[in-house]
């Protein structure tokens, strides 16, 4: 006797009734106008924030290892990450895009430096510079992808 064929009838009924629910509802929006969308806005709400901001942030930034990334809440965090031309010093990056449109004022980025004492870690100022450098780069980046979306 087959012990699991109870399961399997339930979770094939339960796909089933998914199909059923699925293909009942797919009927009720027949409107032959459809909505056109702008690809290439500038305000872009998929995700919480703007997608060109976040796809550029993560492109800029790839090369860093990534602690966690919120697409919603708009904030990407990297763990420590080492350059190997300079291995007594590591950096740490976040970065926060704090709005659904494509502005300057909506990308924020905070960096920590530390630098290698012996065995220990210890912090170290960041030149004001540093980030104002990775928010250009980022900017412009997304910039460059809605052009790109806007001539496709």
């Amino acid at each position: 006797m087959d012990f699991m064929a109870p399961n399997r009838l339930l979770r094939s009924s339960a796909v089933l009734i998914a199909l059923a629910a699925v293909s009942m509802t797919a009927g009720c929006a027949r409107n032959n106008k459809r909505p056109t969308a702008d690809l290439a806005a500038s305000r872009v709400t998929q995700i919480g924030v703007n997608s060109y901001l976040w796809r550029a942030a993560l492109d800029t930034i790839s090369f860093m290892p990534l602690l966690q990334t919120d697409s919603n809440g708009g904030v990407i965090l990297t763990d420590w990450y080492i350059n190997p031309n300079t291995p007594g010093e590591r950096m740490k990056l976040t970065v926060t895009i704090l709005d659904r449109d494509l502005r300057a004022d909506a990308l924020r980025v905070a960096a920590s430096r530390q630098l290698q004492k012996g065995t220990d870690w210890v912090d170290a100022p960041v030149q004001a510079a540093t980030t104002q450098k990775l928010e250009d780069i980022i900017l412009t980046h997304a910039r460059d992808l809605r052009r790109r979306a806007i001539g496709s």
